[in-house]
């Protein structure tokens, strides 16, 4: 057979190619499964690494798949059905809200999960006379469930799909109690109903990395069906692209560092492999990262840092996911975190009390027996060391059957999840219970993955807890201490962060202060002007917008909200404020497509249906406009917006006697409408 030059040329360079990739440096002295271990960085990290999903992944690991899908989190999140949901529905499975005065059940219909919520015209006197009493309800609306989160070990909560925006139901069945209630943060009169956003930072935990909207708050393109492989691992198109090329490494003496393994990853490392999901608090993301950014091998606190509140004696109380947290305060991990003696070791200390020394990731805590948890306690508390044996009486190890767990790790309820229970992590001596206090006296957020972070990252912990978790003024005060405005120079450094801080306490004219000294020009052209994964500009612009609009420059506010309309087309409250701001400069015509695109994004958002319903009106289509307020009455009877616009609609059409209808429901939801009592005495005048 004849080789062209041409030929030989392209196979001399095709063998250089793979000479290179195989042998890094000196290919004479050292064959490619040792020189790839000299890299100080995982191949895996690399941004040309791809994920590849797990059923690439169990090809050649069928049976750590085979018993990880088993797992909790190979378990996480799935399509809703029969068989992934793990809850009981029979006719005590109904929920009332006193607050709203809403009812709220489950039901199957075929493989179908959905949830009704509805009003009753009375109050029947026993629960189960609700499904009776069909003929007395007076609103319903039902919604079908598309995704479970949850693996059933503790709960499940559901997920309804509106065209990739993603938002979670009012109601979660807790598995430990058999019972259905509302989820966490839902309870006393906190119930957001149907609106609550299943985000970036609900879904990256809870499930595999999903194919998320640039430019929205909760709409994606699709989402996996469980926490996967690749989450621990990393991306692992690198390590499959290396097995194919028939580079093989000896794990038993060197590191493959075409993928990464946790189990040997320095301490701290393996720490942030678990903390990234099991560290569950208040995040604050660092300038420029999202939630995608971070891969296992790497810091966690160079993408994020994530905050705990501390109070004064409040030991045993703890949330859900602060497993992490938990043992780092643990005198067995204290005492155990030393470095690995023996630098060639393939797992850096290894002696050390981490998450892997109990917990097997890729096996199920049901089918793992109870003496693998114990085992662990006893390679280091046995009569041969200096820590001893169990010294409780002989009966009550009898009765407890040597379980150092039940004792030393015992199982309470978490004070942010109701109804569940899960074993406390904070390792110790059993403590007397105490009653404990109503009130704790609050010490401070506590950074638990980094030791000093810096005063931007402080203030912004601060500025989230109280807008996400507690709204409580004293986090916006401490925010305060971290955020000094006396200087331009200071202004400008903090200037995204001041405005949320002034916009929490809703200090409108302290925001336009700093609009005016940091320049509105520059802050439109210059500063506010990156698109990214949290809409970080596009939220301060939207923040500033309001300010405007609350002052009364409803011009400005327009300005301020069509470029953070730019920045993140998908957050569609900032395109309905751009329709509003509109509509308050009387550009009705301008205003109506942007509601009409709302819709054909979400259908069932309430605020664009009444703001078309206004338009219409307006422009003297009735028969639209009632036909859009009726529709959106459908989806939420109580908007206040919305039933003044339909008192307005009843004057219009010269019905008094319903619009005071109307206006006496929006005073028995909130007698503070200063608007509706002027109206509804006008009208009894008249």
């Amino acid at each position: 057979m004849k080789f062209s030059f041409r030929n030989i040329l392209l196979f001399i360079l095709f063998s250089s190619v793979i000479f290179t990739m195989v042998y890094c440096g000196n290919p004479a002295k050292q064959p490619a499964s040792i020189k790839l271990q000299t890299s100080d960085k995982y191949l895996n990290h690399s941004d040309s690494a791809k994920y590849i999903g797990m059923n690439t992944c169990r090809l050649c690991h069928q049976a750590i798949y085979n018993s990880f899908i088993a797992t909790g989190m190979g378990k996480s999140f799935d399509h809703a059905g029969r068989q992934k949901s793990a809850s009981k529905i029979d006719k005590h499975s109904v929920l009332y809200d006193k607050y709203l005065d809403f009812y709220y059940r489950p039901f199957w219909d075929g493989d179908s999960m959905k949830i009704m919520e509805f009003r009753l015209k009375g109050k029947p006197a026993r629960m189960n006379e609700i499904i009776r009493s069909g003929g007395d309800t007076i609103y319903k609306r039902i919604e079908t469930i598309d995704y479970i989160i949850g693996s059933g070990q503790h709960t499940n909560s559901h997920i309804y799909n509106t065209n990739g925006y993603l938002h979670q139901m009012p109601m979660t069945y807790y598995t430990q109690k058999g019972k259905w209630d509302f989820p966490p943060g839902f309870e006393n009169g906190s119930n957001t109903r149907f609106s609550r956003k299943i985000g970036l930072e609900c879904m990256s935990c809870h499930n595999s990395f999903p194919d998320f909207t640039a430019g929205s708050e909760n709409k994606f393109n699709s989402v996996p069906e469980g926490i996967n492989c690749e989450r621990c691992h990393g991306p692992g198109s690198i390590h499959v692209q290396q097995r194919q090329m028939g580079i093989k490494v000896d794990t038993s003496k060197y590191i493959d560092y075409s993928i990464v393994n946790p189990g040997k990853l320095p301490i701290d490392l393996q720490f942030d492999v678990c903390q990234r999901c099991h560290l569950q608090g208040n995040t604050v993301l660092k300038e420029g990262k999202s939630f995608f950014d971070f891969k296992p091998g790497m810091k966690l606190s160079d993408y994020m840092t994530v905050f705990l509140p501390r109070y004064k004696d409040a030991d045993d109380q703890f949330i859900m996911a602060s497993h992490a947290d938990r043992l780092k305060r643990s005198k067995c991990f204290i005492k155990s975190f030393k470095p690995e003696t023996d630098v060639s070791s393939l797992r850096p200390y290894k002696n050390s009390l981490t998450c892997v020394t109990c917990h097997n990731p890729h096996v199920s805590v049901k089918v793992t027996g109870t003496e693998v948890f114990n085992n662990a306690c006893k390679n280091c508390h046995n009569s041969n060391t200096q820590n001893g044996l169990c010294t409780e009486k002989l009966e009550i190890r009898i009765k407890i059957e040597d379980n150092c767990v039940s004792c030393h790790m015992p199982k309470s309820g978490s004070i942010d999840i109701p109804h569940v229970t899960v074993h406390d992590h904070f390792i110790r001596k059993p403590m007397k219970k105490k009653e404990v206090e109503k009130v704790k006296e609050f010490i401070g957020l506590y950074a638990v993955n980094e030791k000093n972070p810096g005063n931007a990252v402080k203030a912004k912990a601060y500025i989230q807890q109280f807008d996400k978790f507690d709204n409580n003024p004293v986090f916006l005060d401490s925010a305060m201490k971290y955020l000094p405005e006396k200087t331009l120079n200071d202004v400008k450094q903090n200037f995204k962060l001041l405005v949320h801080l002034y916009f929490m306490k809703q200090d409108y004219t302290k925001i336009l202060s700093f609009v005016s000294d940091a320049g509105r020009e520059d802050i439109l052209n210059s500063v506010l002007t990156k698109k990214s994964w949290d809409n970080a500009d596009a939220w301060t612009l939207y923040r500033i917008g309001e300010a405007y609009y609350n002052s009364g420059n409803v011009t400005d506010a327009y300005t301020f909200y069509k470029k953070a309309n730019e920045y993140a087309p998908y957050n569609l409250e900032f395109k309905n404020k751009l329709g509003a701001s509109l509509m308050a400069q009387n550009k009705v015509q301008e205003a109506a497509p942007i509601f009409v695109e709302i819709l054909k994004e979400n259908p069932k958002f309430v605020q664009a249906i009444n703001n078309l319903g206004y338009a219409d009106l307006v422009s003297g289509k009735v028969i639209e406009a009632e036909e859009l307020y009726n529709r959106a009455l459908k989806l939420d009877p109580d908007y206040e917006p919305l039933l003044m616009n339909m008192a307005g609609f009843y004057i219009f059409k010269k019905n008094n006697k319903e619009a005071e209808k109307v206006l006496k429901q929006v005073l028995q939801k909130n007698p503070k409408n200063a608007q509706a009592k002027q109206v509804l005495e006008q009208l009894e005048k008249n």
